[in-house]
This record gives C-alpha cells, sequence and structure tokens, in this order.
C-alpha cells in the first residue's frame, strides 16, 4: 500500500494479519460488556465466548467451596474464588461480573462463526453489523441515560476518539489484501539517474577529446604526394649544438657628472666669461639641464653679475641695491632716455639693431636700459601714484627690476620719430623683434598670459638679454618664461 508522499507500507501475512484482526474483535466485544453493568447483571455468559453453552443461573448463596461457580455477596467484602479457575471483580452497588481468563492455548473464533452467533441482548442493547466491523476504537459509545426532575435525559454522547481521516486511515491501514505484493522500496528519481549518466558521458567525450589532439600533436605532417596506404614515418629532429651562449651587447651610458668638474667650465667662470662657461657645458641645453638637474654647483641662478641670473617679485638682485660694472651705450642705437647696458648686453642690443634695419622693418630705439636701485624707487612711485596698487602689475619695485642688473633694455619703433611702448606690438619693428630676438641673445620676458608665473601683464618691449647659447635653448625649447626654463617657482606677487 502507497501512503501519501510516494511512502510504501509493508504488510504482514494475510494469516496473521487475520488472527490480529479477530483477537482485536474479541477484546472490543469483552470491553463493551464490560462497560454496560447491566447486561453484565444479567447475562454473565456475555463476557465469555459466544459459541460456549449458556451455563444456569448462579445461586447468589452458593458456598465458597464450589470451584466452578464463584459465589461474591453484594457487599464490598468478598472472599476470593478458587485459585486458577475464575477472577472475580468487586463492585459495591452493583452485581459483580465474573469470566474466566482464556487458557495459553486460546484460538479466538472466526469473523464468520462469530457474526452467525445469537445475541441474548434487548434490541436497544445490541451491536449493529456497522459497528462489529469497524475498528477498534471508532466505535462511538452510547452513553448512559439520566433522569432529570422525573424524566430521563440522555447524556450528550462523548467525542469520538479519532477523526474522521485518522478513522478512514485506521480502515486502510487494516484492509486485508490477500493479493499483496511483498515490500519494494521506492525507485530513485529520475532526474539524478539522467544527471549522473549525462556527467559520465561529458567526462568520457572530454578525455577522448583531449587523447586525440595529443595523438595529433605527436604525428608529423602527412606528406602531400603520399597515398591513402602510405606509411607514417616519424623523425626525431636533433636539436643544434651550442658551442658557447651568445653574450648581450649593452652599451653602458656613463653617469651625468657635474658639469663644475669640467676644467673648462670652471676657467670659464673664474674669467668672468659666462657665454664660455656655457659652451664648455656642452651648450644653451646641457647647461639648463644640468641646472634643473642639480649637476650645476657652481651655478647660481640668484648671482646678479651673471646672464642667467633670475629676478623676479620673489626673487631680488642681490645685493637689493646691486649696480653693475662696465656700463656702455650701445654703438649705432638712438638712445632716448640715455640709458646704458652692460657691454655684452650693448653689443648684443647693436647687432638686432642693424639686422633689423638690414631686414627693411625699420629703426628700432633704446627707451630704457639700465636703472639703479634710487631711479627704480623713482620711477615706481611715479607708477603707484597713478595706478596704486596696480602698479606691481607694470613697474617692479626698487630691487626688484631687472633694469638694475643691466641685462634688460625697452625697445621702441620708429620712422623719423619714435613711438611709445605700447604702440610697438603693431608695428613691423615690433612683429620682428617677437621673431628673432633670440638670434641675438635676448628673449621677449612678458608674454600674453604668463602673468601668473611672471607677476607682470604683457610687455612686447621688454626684452632680457640671456646670451646666445641659452638665448637658442629656450627658442628651440618653446619655453616662455626664464622660471619655467630653469623649473623655478612661479612669482605672481611680493612675499612681503
Amino acid at each position: 500500500m502507497t501512503e501519501p508522499g510516494g511512502l510504501v507500507t509493508p504488510r504482514a501475512a494475510p494469516e496473521t494479519r487475520r488472527a490480529a484482526r479477530a483477537m482485536r474483535e474479541e477484546a472490543a466485544r469483552r470491553a463493551r460488556a464490560a462497560e454496560s453493568p447491566a447486561v453484565a447483571a444479567a447475562q454473565p455468559w456475555a463476557a465469555r465466548d459466544p459459541a460456549a453453552p449458556v451455563p444456569a443461573a448462579a445461586d447468589p448463596v452458593a458456598p465458597a467451596s464450589d470451584p466452578t461457580v464463584p459465589v461474591v455477596a453484594g457487599s464490598a467484602s468478598t472472599r476470593p474464588a478458587a485459585a486458577g479457575s475464575a477472577l472475580t471483580v468487586p463492585l459495591t452497588t452493583a452485581p459483580v461480573v465474573s469470566f474466566e481468563l482464556p487458557s495459553d492455548d486460546f484460538v479466538p473464533a472466526s469473523v464468520a462463526t462469530a457474526a452467525a452467533a445469537p445475541s441474548a441482548l434487548p434490541l436497544g442493547l445490541q451491536q449493529t453489523r456497522a459497528e462489529a466491523d469497524a475498528p477498534v476504537g471508532l466505535v462511538a459509545r452510547t452513553a448512559p441515560e439520566t433522569r432529570v426532575r422525573g424524566r430521563r435525559r440522555a447524556r450528550p454522547a462523548s467525542r469520538p476518539a479519532w477523526s474522521e481521516r485518522r478513522a478512514a486511515r485506521a480502515a486502510e491501514l487494516l484492509e486485508v489484501d490477500d493479493d499483496a505484493q511483498p515490500v519494494r522500496h521506492a525507485r530513485p528519481r529520475l532526474l539524478t539517474r539522467r544527471l549522473a549518466v549525462a556527467a559520465g558521458l561529458t567526462a568520457g567525450a572530454v578525455l577522448l577529446m583531449g587523447s586525440a589532439a595529443m595523438t595529433a600533436m605527436m604525428l608529423p605532417p602527412a606528406a602531400d604526394d603520399a597515398g591513402a596506404d602510405a606509411a607514417v614515418t616519424m623523425t626525431a629532429v636533433q636539436p643544434e649544438t651550442v658551442q658557447q651562449l651568445p653574450v648581450p651587447d649593452v652599451e653602458q651610458t656613463p653617469p651625468a657628472a657635474d658639469i663644475c668638474a669640467v676644467p673648462d667650465v670652471v676657467a670659464a667662470l673664474q674669467s668672468g666669461n659666462d657665454e664660455g662657461a656655457i659652451v664648455a657645458a656642452g651648450g644653451g641645453e646641457a647647461f639648463r639641464a644640468a641646472v634643473v638637474e642639480g649637476r650645476a654647483s657652481c651655478v647660481n641662478l640668484g648671482d646678479s653679475a651673471r646672464i642667467w641670473a633670475v629676478v623676479d617679485k620673489i626673487r631680488p638682485a642681490s645685493p637689493i641695491d646691486y649696480r653693475p660694472s662696465g656700463l656702455v651705450l650701445p654703438d649705432g642705437v638712438r638712445s632716448i632716455e640715455g640709458g646704458a647696458l652692460r657691454a655684452d648686453a650693448a653689443s648684443a642690443l647693436a647687432s638686432l639693431v642693424t639686422a633689423a634695419r638690414d631686414a627693411g622693418v625699420g629703426e628700432v630705439a633704446l627707451e630704457s636700459g639700465f636703472r639703479s636701485y634710487e631711479t627704480q624707487q623713482q620711477t615706481y612711485g611715479r607708477h603707484f601714484a597713478e595706478r596704486g596698487e596696480r602698479a606691481d602689475q607694470v613697474s617692479a619695485r626698487p630691487g626688484y627690476s631687472e633694469h638694475q642688473l643691466g641685462l634688460g633694455a625697452d625697445v621702441v619703433a620708429c620712422a623719423g620719430a619714435c613711438g611709445t611702448l605700447d604702440q610697438l606690438a603693431a608695428t613691423p619693428q615690433g612683429q620682428w623683434i617677437a621673431e628673432h630676438a633670440w638670434e641675438h641673445g635676448w628673449i621677449v620676458r612678458y608674454l600674453e598670459g604668463k602673468t601668473p608665473v611672471t607677476g607682470y601683464t604683457a610687455e612686447p618691449w621688454h626684452l632680457r638679454f640671456i646670451g646666445p647659447e641659452l638665448a637658442r635653448a629656450y627658442h628651440d625649447g618653446g619655453w616662455t618664461s626664464l622660471e619655467e626654463f630653469f623649473a623655478l617657482d612661479p612669482a605672481p606677487g611680493y612675499l612681503g
């Protein structure tokens, strides 16, 4: 029998089940007879086997020595019957029911004999066919009647021991099936078995393909002219004999040395020949790289006497009132205010003016050259009176001006009469200077858009002399300020 959920309930042999059922029915009948005292008193033989003959009524006062019929008085004091023959149950108010215990070889009557036995009970107390066939424990007990105020009133029936669902389950379990098959275990799920089979097939296919691939790699390629029956010949390739391991040819670059260790650089610096020192270091770019990389310990960008000196709003002249020696007027250059320059700067400016005249762009004149510390005080004071704090963007404070080095020059364009500083950028002279000034060692110091670095607005007329070698490196490198050229911090404003 298969229970809900797919479980299989085992069944015993048919003979064993019949015997068990007969014993349960016999016990149920005796229990029902014992529960009704009135029936037990009226028919004492109801507790015996229905097939046995009905004994005669016993004398209530029979002597206790009779071993067959025990006599029990109606009081609470009762003498025991003969040992081993009968069981006496004492009762206080109702007659005592006595019956013999079955012996060891007792065999219950068959179901057919029990069903055919007549019943001497009243019709109201007789057991129906349905109650007899019902399993033990499922028969609803008949509630005894109680008398309430002169009339009989039936007690409410007690709650059935089992529910209808459990009763149906019990009846199904106790059903006798002569054709029942031996117990068989539930089969494993088909899905699990199918997955196991698929996994095995997949593993086998992978192993087969791997073996075929290894075999194909080991076999040599088939010849084009070979027939179908041509034999496969495997030829071992002998490796080449290596006489000597190759040695890589690595070109070692000597580490860059300090340019101050070069004797020519040191000699040029001692003689004051700045341009010669730059040439001895390898040129303008090599000199710049040595300074930026820290390989120029003898080069000081704060030395106001050198052409590579950097003066801005955070790097003043050293000393603050520095005054160069050897100031001269440029030869062949119109000087409006009588400004002078250092000798090397004056010579370079004369070369620039001559080249511009030869190029046909017109005359270039010197508006202002060297300005001393005292002169710069007056110049800055005049701009400050006109602009206030905005004067710092157009004029340097005393001690912070490149004019004090003798290396700065303000130029203007002349065509008979000379124009102003602001008019230079729109003239042919101004355009030519922007393109060719580096060829003569000059650079335009303050360009448009570099105010955050230099601290000044654009001044196309302000030129700064740094020498031909550094000017070439400055131009070729596309630099736009000396601060960036030497990798210095920007100088947008004064520190104090």
